[in-house]
Parts: structure tokens; sequence; C-alpha cells
């Protein structure tokens, strides 16, 4: 995938809020298909972490020092982990197949290593 380089103004302009945003959209239209008594269990906690993910970028951003930049930035990094941890579970319990997970397993991956060069460029303009 090409990005173009454009000044960003705005939370919803870094690519990591954006891939963070696709997958937490794919959280919510994946976990629709779970158990009505998961409802408060697994759904719920899926869906927190995932919009924990991109509302800790925005607040990133929203920061002014490097150093609180690279703290949201972290928090939304454990935010995913936390979502990682429970998308095993939800396909070890069979409520994600194999091709499901995988799409998920692909698109985690890919906002850890966006998260991880926001971490890096904060923690590099502290120095």
């Amino acid at each position: 995938m090409v990005y173009k380089k454009e000044k960003i103004k705005n939370f919803s302009d870094l690519i990591a809020w954006q891939e963070a945003h696709n997958l937490a959209l794919f959280v919510y239209r994946n976990t629709n298909s779970f158990p009505k008594d998961e409802i408060f269990g697994l759904t719920n906690q899926m869906r927190r972490a995932a919009v924990s993910v991109t509302s800790n970028i925005a607040e990133g951003f929203a920061r002014n020092s490097s150093k609180d930049k690279s703290n949201f930035y972290t928090i939304a990094r454990a935010s995913l982990a936390e979502l990682q941890s429970q998308s095993v579970l939800a396909r070890d319990l069979g409520y994600w197949n194999k091709i499901t997970f995988i799409q998920f397993a692909e698109q985690s991956v890919k906002v850890n290593k966006l998260l991880a060069g926001l971490i890096k460029s904060a923690t590099n303009k502290e120095k």
C-alpha cells in the first residue's frame, strides 16, 4: 500500500489511527455472531480493547510533550496486545474460524508495527 505524505493535522490523518480504526470495525463486525451470553463478556472486552487502541492514538496525538505522546501510544499498543490475546480465545472457543482469525492477526500486526513507529518517533523527539 502506498501512502501519500501529507501534512498531518488531525489524529485521523495518522495511518496508525486509520488502520486501528479498520481493526476496530473488523472486531465490531466479527463479534456480532458471538453467543448472546458473551455480550457482557468477551464481546464487550474485545470491543472495548479495540476502541482503546484508536482512542489512545488520538489522545497521544493531542498531547504536547513527546513523553506524553509516547506514553499514550504505548498504552494503545498494550490495548492491542490485550485484543490479540482475546482473539486467540475467540478462535479457540470456536467463535472465529481460521480465516477470520488470520485476517484479524494480519491487521493487528500491521497496527502493531505502525504503533512501534509512532512510539519510536515520539521517543526520538524526547532526546
